[in-house]
């Protein structure tokens, strides 16, 4: 299963290992403008990990092309993507199980035409992509 380990750490650790732009993202719920980020048109073979702990989170086969400005999946690997209610209630924020890291919002029937109807909107910084021939 791709979330049962858990990382734990100080707000102080995080920010001695992600650049500030991923601690941002990451540990305190940022998000970068759309259409900014590496993986936005980004459509090579492999896994994209958490960028905070390397947890496996997203196949390359169930990301697709949204064109909301950021990547776009409709399923996570199992077990590895919590899901939340934002304080306000309007939206559903998804981290990573293993370190919580924010990685953006999953939206549900938009209307693409996927097997799960569902968008998980991720911020590139919080994702490290590891091609399929890396052999990592």
């Amino acid at each position: 299963m791709a979330g049962s380990r858990s990382v734990h750490k100080s707000e102080e650790e995080w920010r001695a290992i992600l650049s500030p732009e991923q601690f941002r993202i990451l540990r305190q719920k940022g998000t970068v403008y759309p259409g900014t980020g590496e993986y936005d048109t980004f459509f090579g073979e492999g896994v994209y990990k958490c960028a905070g702990c390397s947890t496996p989170l997203y196949r390359s086969v169930k990301k697709f092309n949204s064109g909301c400005g950021w990547p776009a999946f409709y399923e996570g690997l199992p077990g590895a993507i919590n899901r939340n209610p934002d304080p306000d209630g309007m939206r559903i924020e998804i981290t990573c199980a293993a370190c919580g890291g924010h990685l953006g919002h999953v939206f549900k029937g938009e209307g693409f035409r996927t097997p799960t109807n569902e968008r998980h909107c991720v911020n590139s910084v919080s994702l490290k992509f590891v091609p399929a021939n890396s052999g990592q």
